[in-house]
């Protein structure tokens, strides 16, 4: 069982930067996958970013590429996303997620644990 916490959500102008932190519990953090994904209103949830457990692979959605960055510190149970260049179209609530393995890394329903999410608002 891993229980994710996320912070670091806010509102900041266009073009600023956010850092998004997600706190695992647990002793187990470093055997998992971590993703963050993105849910604005009425739309349905999207894949950002994703993290293998020993970092050595991650991978992007088209539409953040260069601007955002995924990493983890398994020392601290902890995996960020930091945001760059944001756009209003960023708008959402993030969620940082955990899974195993690293296949269908973009799919939803491949990850067993959700964080409860955090708001990004970015005005125009």
């Amino acid at each position: 069982q891993v229980q994710l916490v996320e912070s670091g959500g806010g509102l900041v102008q266009a073009g600023g930067s956010l850092r998004l932190s997600c706190a695992a519990s647990g002793r187990t953090f470093s055997s998992y996958t971590m993703g963050w994904f993105r849910q604005a209103p009425g739309k349905e949830r999207d894949f950002v970013a994703a993290i293998s457990r020993g970092a050595a692979t991650t991978y992007y959605a088209d539409f953040v590429k260069g601007r955002f960055t995924i990493s983890r510190d398994n020392a601290k149970n902890t995996v960020y996303l930091q945001m760059n260049s944001l756009k209003p179209e960023d708008t959402a609530v993030y969620y940082c997620a955990a899974r195993n393995g690293f296949m269908e890394v973009t799919t939803p329903g491949r990850y067993d644990y959700w964080g409860q999410g955090t708001q990004v608002t970015v005005s125009s």
